[in-house]
């Protein structure tokens, strides 16, 4: 019977944001029987240092830059070039030395990235499954830009209420990181292929969206995938991310200074692991918080960017500066007030999942295109105006928004809405909810294999 029991290989694109949608997604496989293997390249390995007690397996694959990672790759189309080469062989590995084990993989979960990993499951006669880590709404769009050849016309008949600044950044700026938009456009090669279509997402969120995209392709929303113990609760081994490639020796601090301050009171500002924002834009964004309590996370090649001074100013009591935060414990504190944030998805997903309105403030990618969602979609949160001559946020515009959504007119509107999806998240990862039924389909079908 064990091998009847089904195995699956996930492999993530070696980013953080990446790898934590899809190694949680294992742990969800992992409480329904399953037994599975998240796929690190050996630079992300080395970097983490998984603990090998954890429920889910870790195997080593080459990504061709084993000692630096990307930062040594010279650019995104030699990265992706190696990884394809090196990555399809390790990978291949991998499921040739579990072939005669007592669990031989049965599946290839593959971020969407990643487009050539289906090919490898297919030679081993393996079901594959795309794993897409951004929205139903961005994912078709995307797909309409691929079918058209890298553009879109609008308006978008089936979501006629976007706007050119709505798009991702890679439509609305023509010919920005062109190898990016490649990438994004590739994740369509050959998804028709695929068993099922995996989103990080939850049905009732995107109910028109999902089904423009179930009209394509096989979807299963799958989300969000947030640690069980923060919402549902039936995993009681899920506490937190276990793969952190950023310091977290901060998270007693964050947590004991949350719970002096008021509740709501707090701003908390948080732009992910990659969004870099220049020196003006630091400066607007650092005068208009100073008129607020706040937290806010700075990373270490930020902060030369920050007014000079303003760190020795900041009043310790009301507000922190800090180079990492633990995002799950600061947005489930109820200290928080609002999340200022880049949009980025995952950061968009915790939040409604935690029931917290936002100040979007987008910078590139899927993020401008999630920011409208969270204001007039959603009803969520607001989004700040960015000046039309210098493609900057100004202090008093970020300042307002703050303030729309802390106290503003429809600040109790934003804040029971952000509460609707965070009732509706919980409800879809419930025994019967409709992310449960679909991992629950995609659990036969994979031990059918």
């Amino acid at each position: 019977m064990e091998n009847k029991r089904g195995h699956v290989l996930a492999v993530p694109y070696p980013v953080q944001g990446h790898i934590t949608p899809i190694h949680q997604f294992c742990k969800r496989l992992t409480s329904k029987g399953l037994k599975t293997t998240l796929a690190l390249t050996t630079f992300i390995f080395n970097s983490i240092i998984p603990d090998p007690s954890g429920p889910v397996s870790i195997a080593i694959i080459s990504d061709g830059y084993d000692d630096h990672g990307f930062d040594s790759s010279g650019s995104i189309h030699d990265y992706l070039k190696n990884f394809i080469t090196f990555g399809s062989k390790t990978i291949a590995d991998i499921i040739r030395k579990h072939q005669t084990s007592d669990n031989p993989i049965t599946c290839v979960v593959y971020d969407a990235f990643m487009p050539w990993a289906l090919d490898i499951a297919r030679e081993f006669g393996l079901a594959a499954t795309p794993f897409f880590t951004q929205s139903c709404a961005v994912n078709y769009v995307y797909y309409l830009s691929y079918i058209n050849h890298g553009s879109v016309k609008l308006p978008i008949e089936e979501l006629p209420f976007l706007e050119l600044q709505d798009l991702p950044s890679f439509l609305s700026v023509s010919g920005s990181y062109p190898a990016y938009f490649e990438m994004v456009l590739q994740q369509f090669t050959n998804f028709e292929k695929a068993d099922f279509i995996l989103v990080n997402t939850f049905q009732e969120l995107e109910i028109h969206e999902k089904e423009l995209l179930s009209n394509v392709c096989p979807v299963l929303t799958i989300g969000p995938t947030i640690p069980s113990m923060y919402i549902d609760q039936r995993i009681k081994s899920d506490t937190g991310y276990d793969l952190n490639l950023f310091d977290s020796k901060d998270t007693a601090f964050c947590t004991s200074w949350l719970n002096t301050r008021p509740q709501g009171s707090v701003v908390y500002v948080a732009f992910g692991s990659i969004a870099k924002l220049n020196n003006v834009q630091m400066e607007e964004l650092a005068s208009a918080v100073s008129n607020f309590s706040f937290m806010w996370v700075v990373r270490d090649s930020e902060e030369a960017k920050l007014p000079s001074r303003f760190l020795e100013t900041v009043d310790k009591d009301k507000s922190l500066v800090l180079k990492w935060s633990p995002q799950l414990e600061v947005l489930s504190n109820k200290a928080i007030g609002c999340f200022l944030t880049h949009c980025g998805w995952n950061s968009t997903m915790e939040a409604l999942t935690f029931g917290v309105p936002m100040v979007a403030m987008p910078q590139w990618t899927d993020q401008p295109m999630d920011a409208k969602y969270i204001q007039d979609v959603w009803k969520a949160g607001v989004r700040v105006k960015i000046n039309n001559e210098s493609g900057i946020a100004k202090r008093e515009d970020i300042e307002f928004s703050i303030k729309e959504v802390m106290e503003g007119e429809k600040s109790d509107e934003m804040k029971e809405n952000a509460k609707k999806w965070r009732n509706l998240a919980v409800k879809s990862l419930n025994e019967g909810g409709s992310t449960d039924i679909n991992i629950d389909k995609f659990v036969s079908n994979v031990q059918r294999k």
